[in-house]
């Protein structure tokens, strides 16, 4: 039985190839073999453990950053950066700075989207951790 991590690890590997409109036999011949279709399974089925090096690896033939791979927070809730309290600090300018430059960046896709990985860098810029950000994502 996979731990509850491997599983959502799982589901977001399968996503992210599916996102790719790649079947598991597709990713092994895209990989020449490298990545073969029934160990990718057990990683996306959350029955095998994947290395942080080929995660990594994944992350980059899937074109999408390895954090984004990972679930954060408890029950892969996300992170949620609660703005209010953050304008009464007097980091909302920080915060929207941040925000208009990502959309700026993001070229396809929903660039109107905030990831949970642009949660996890502005809870870092704003110096807290994912424990002390409040919500769900």
């Amino acid at each position: 039985m996979a731990d509850k991590f491997s599983a959502l690890l799982g589901l977001r590997l399968r996503a992210a190839r599916r996102h790719r409109g790649w079947s598991l036999g597709e990713l092994e011949s895209y990989t020449g073999g490298e990545f073969k279709a029934s160990v990718v399974g057990a990683y996306e089925r959350g029955e095998r453990a994947l290395s942080v090096q080929r995660l990594v690896q994944l992350a980059e033939i899937y074109a999408v950053p390895a954090a984004d791979l990972l679930p954060i927070g408890s029950g892969d809730r996300g992170v949620m950066i609660d703005l209010d309290l953050t304008a009464e600090s007097g980091d909302g300018d920080l915060i929207d700075r941040y925000l208009a430059a990502i959309h700026f960046l993001r070229r396809e896709g929903r660039p109107d989207e905030v990831r949970d990985s642009d949660k996890a860098v502005i809870a870092s810029l704003l110096e807290a951790t994912v424990n002390a950000v409040s919500g769900s994502g």
